[in-house]
């Protein structure tokens, strides 16, 4: 994790990534509101919010003073709500870019901090200085990742200009694929027409689905056994 969190923390072709995702999804706004004729369903953005929108470097900079080399559900929970995220390079002035142009700005996070997880998704928003138009556009899910069901769901009444993640998942629910990295790159490659058009796609080396594809799941433990398997997966031997 060290070299991932390092290249996050210190490089910057890590945030010139961020500025040209955001570049590449301002022109496709522009593009559709140039088409936009009256009758035409509004426009829209669905955006995922961790890792894509909002950055949370100090705590993996926490995991690595404590030596922890996975990601730890009990110190997340803890730390989202201490609103230390920080906006992504170039998010900020995009969404305030689809406000003023009257596109519809759709946050779409999957999370899990009990009771208040809402609560302190929405403080996230607004601690950022995020626009929100209001909290229906806002959509926690905590007791799934499948975000399809309400990307469907917005589809139905907007025109989705761009979709933004740092997670295939966050696209389309056919890309969380288990114990199966070619089968994952396989799902990927039947869409690559799609990237740098309809998904903008931003760079998350630390945690996300893609590690489902090699633990079976995305949030292994940290043990010896699971070390291994990693060592495997960056051999190329998974």
């Amino acid at each position: 994790m060290l070299y991932s969190l390092a290249w996050k923390q210190a490089s910057a072709e890590y945030e010139a990534l961020y500025y040209q995702g955001f570049n590449i999804a301002k022109m496709h706004v522009e593009l559709a509101l140039a088409k936009h004729k009256k009758g035409d369903k509004p426009l829209a953005i669905v955006s995922d919010f961790d890792d894509t929108l909002a950055l949370p470097l100090t705590y993996w900079g926490h995991l690595v003073n404590k030596d922890i080399d996975f990601f730890d559900d009990a110190i997340w929970d803890k730390w989202i709500p201490k609103n230390e995220m920080i906006a992504s390079p170039g998010a900020k002035a995009f969404l305030e870019f689809c406000h003023k142009n009257g596109v519809e700005i759709f946050y779409i996070t999957s999370r899990e901090q009990g009771e208040k997880t809402f609560e302190y998704a929405l403080g996230n928003i607004r601690h950022l200085g995020f626009p929100l138009k209001d909290e229906s556009h806002l959509t926690v899910l905590r007791d799934t990742s499948n975000k399809e069901i309400r990307q469907n769901e917005i589809m139905k009444d907007y025109d989705i200009a761009v979709f933004l993640g740092d997670n295939l998942n966050d696209f389309r629910r056919k890309y969380y694929v288990k114990d199966d990295v070619d089968g994952r790159k396989k799902k990927m490659k039947e869409d690559r027409a799609m990237f740098g058009k309809k998904y903008v796609l931003f760079p998350n080396p630390t945690d996300g689905h893609w590690m489902a594809s090699i633990f079976g799941e995305s949030e292994p433990d940290a043990n010896d056994q699971n070390r291994a398997m990693l060592k495997e997966a960056a051999a190329g031997n998974r």
